[in-house]
């Protein structure tokens, strides 16, 4: 899977998480809801809520809120109800645009997210237009400023957890899992004290589109616009910015 880095987009994600923490927050809890709607409110047998729990706790959202999204997902109180939809586009120059949403009124944000592409040069696309370029995958990175492993260790540890692939860059290690394999590699790196930044379950492209100059500076732009949007959760792309 090399030439797949995560590491450079989602530094720029949470650049711009932080300034618009409140948005962020929201974003959080509505995941939380829909997973314990979906899963139930158990941690240890949801997924999905573990890790969206685990998400709101390292970006500070206070404990009664993440409690108050669990049991109004779950229907132990009176809420608003939550679904995910995920949307299939284009950018700039092509780049196929995966984009996951929470939303309580399905017809406002597929128009919301319509107009959003079509200002900044994309489009719609139809159900499985891009979906085929994209595998679910366990994702997890490590900030190497943080860490005192060697490379040898990191990989080792990781391949006999059973990670799937790694990858060493200059200022992090990320490690790719089967889905099914996520938790187990998860348990082994925090079992071993080392700090992750990223723990989630996300689409790798199977293929990548470079973008440079200007054009780059458009695939950016619009994927900020719709990460911005407070029904979208996570904007995926086959774009590698150079």
């Amino acid at each position: 899977m090399a030439g797949h880095s995560k590491w450079a987009n989602i530094k720029h994600q949470k650049a711009r998480a932080d300034a618009q923490r409140g948005n962020l927050f929201a974003k959080l809890i509505r995941e939380i809801m829909v997973a314990s709607r979906q899963g139930g409110s158990n941690l240890d047998s949801n997924l999905r809520l573990r890790i969206a729990v685990r998400k709101a706790r390292d970006n500070n959202v206070p404990n009664d809120n993440i409690q108050r999204a669990i049991k109004k997902g779950a229907g132990e109180l009176e809420g608003v109800n939550f679904e995910d939809v995920v949307y299939e586009g284009y950018g700039p120059g092509g780049a196929a645009l995966l984009i996951e949403a929470v939303t309580d009124n399905r017809n406002r944000t597929t128009s919301e997210i319509r107009h959003l592409l079509q200002r900044n040069n994309g489009s719609l696309g139809e159900v499985g237009s891009v979906a085929w370029m994209f595998e679910r995958k366990g994702y997890l990175a490590l900030d190497r400023s943080k860490l005192d492993i060697t490379e040898d260790d990191i990989l080792l540890m990781a391949i006999e957890a059973g990670a799937q692939d790694v990858e060493i860059g200059e200022e992090s290690f990320e490690i790719y899992t089967e889905p099914e394999d996520f938790t187990k590699v998860q348990a082994m790196l925090e079992e071993n004290d080392l700090p992750l930044e990223v723990a989630e379950m996300t689409m790798i492209p199977v293929s990548s589109i470079s973008f440079a100059g200007d054009e780059a500076e458009s695939v950016l732009r619009l994927i900020d616009v719709l990460d911005g949007h407070d029904d979208v959760q996570r904007v995926h792309s086959n774009a590698e910015i150079r």
